[in-house]
Parts: structure tokens; sequence; C-alpha cells
């Protein structure tokens, strides 16, 4: 059994989305970022710096990894799919999760911040990681335009990036000229295991939402 520590973020969402593709039997431990449970004594044994997601895997003597990216691959050796055991695959591969977790990741979490929270608006600022961000989406198109997934086969650095891709509006990007992103996003998005992933540590029931409402509570969901 595995123990996931999560929230409703990209980075946490990774990891569930993982599990599920898997069909690895975990538990799900939900931290609120809110309350700062992160930061908590407890928590910062598993996980020096403070951040989710982190997991405990009770069948390799408790072994504990943090950091998405490092999850994801421990996940994917232990299992041995969505990282190939050929060097140059596995290069590839880990290039463009390396892609994500160096590039959209931070400039996109930048826009969000930036475009949604920043207490003054700073044009120069938002403009700045929106670009970027942008600038990173179109490598990504012109990688889906010759592959079905980002290496060829569905792989850890797909489910690594779909999180974050998945919420462009929430940085106030349009990707309407991007077809190849869209197809991308919309293949994923059917996949059941993605589906479940993203209720991952709980679904969030919009039904009753107000427009407004929606968009507020998906400011706790994408970023």
């Amino acid at each position: 059994m595995i123990d996931l520590y999560t929230a409703p973020t990209p980075n946490g969402y990774k990891v569930s989305i993982l599990l599920e593709e898997l069909k690895l039997p975990y538990n799900v431990v939900s931290i609120e970022l809110e309350k700062k449970e992160q930061k908590k004594t407890e928590f910062l044994k598993l996980n020096p710096n403070g951040r989710i997601p982190t997991i405990v895997d009770h069948e390799n003597n408790d072994f504990t990894v943090f950091e998405s990216g490092a999850i994801l691959i421990y996940l994917a050796e232990k299992s041995g799919k969505f990282l190939s055991s050929d060097p140059n695959g596995r290069s590839v591969t880990l290039q463009w999760l390396m892609f994500q977790m160096g590039g959209i990741g931070p400039m996109q979490g930048q826009a969000h911040v930036f475009y949604r929270y920043a207490p003054e608006k700073i044009e120069y600022a938002i403009e700045r990681y929106q670009k970027e961000t942008l600038r990173l989406y179109t490598v990504l198109d012109t990688q889906l335009k010759e592959h079905e997934y980002l290496t060829g086969d569905l792989s850890i650095a797909d489910i690594a990036t779909w999180p974050w891709v998945r919420s462009y509006r929430w940085a106030g990007l349009d990707i309407e000229n991007l077809p190849h992103l869209q197809r991308w996003l919309d293949v994923l998005a059917e996949r059941p295991a993605f589906q479940q992933g993203i209720e991952v540590p709980y679904k969030i029931d919009r039904s009753k939402m107000t427009a407004e409402q929606t968009q507020e509570k998906g400011s706790k969901i994408l970023i």
C-alpha cells in the first residue's frame, strides 16, 4: 500500500493520475494547504520542503519520496510502465518530464500568480509569464504534431504535463491556435485514470455553483 499526501493542485494530480493508471492500491491523505498542514513538523519529517505531493511506500520499508517528478519516476520504475527501459527512449521521456518541471510548471505557476492573485496588477509580469507559458505550449504543439503523445507512447511526461496545461484558461491563455495541443488535451481527458486522478483528494461538485463561485473554487484546484 502507498500513502499519498496530496492536495487538489496540478502537481498533486500528476501522482494520483499515475497511481490510477497503474491500478496500484493507495491511501489518500488530504493536506489542507490553506491551513498550512504541509508546514507541520510531522509532515516536514516526510518532506523537508513542506510541499505536496509526497508518497510513503509501505511495500518498500516505508520508503518516502517527495517532489512530483521524482515520484513519477519512482512509480514508473517500480511498475515497469510509462518509462521506457531502452536508454534512448528513457532519456527522451525524462527530457520532456524536465521540460515540464523546469519550464511549464514554474512559468505557468507565475502566470497564475500575477494574473489571478497579486494584489497589484503588474502588467509587465503578467505579460512576461503569459508569453513564456504560451511559447512553451507552442513547443508542445510542435512536438505533438508528429506524435500522438509527447514521446510517442503515453508516458510520465504526458502525465506530468497534462494537469498543468488543462488549466490554461486560469493563466489567461488561449490555445485556439495550437490544435495539436488541444487534441492531446482532449484525448487524455477521455482516459478514466485521468478523470479519476483529478478527483483526488476529493471531487469538486460544480453543479450547484454560480460562475463566480466556480472561478473562485477553481483557483484552489488549478494552482
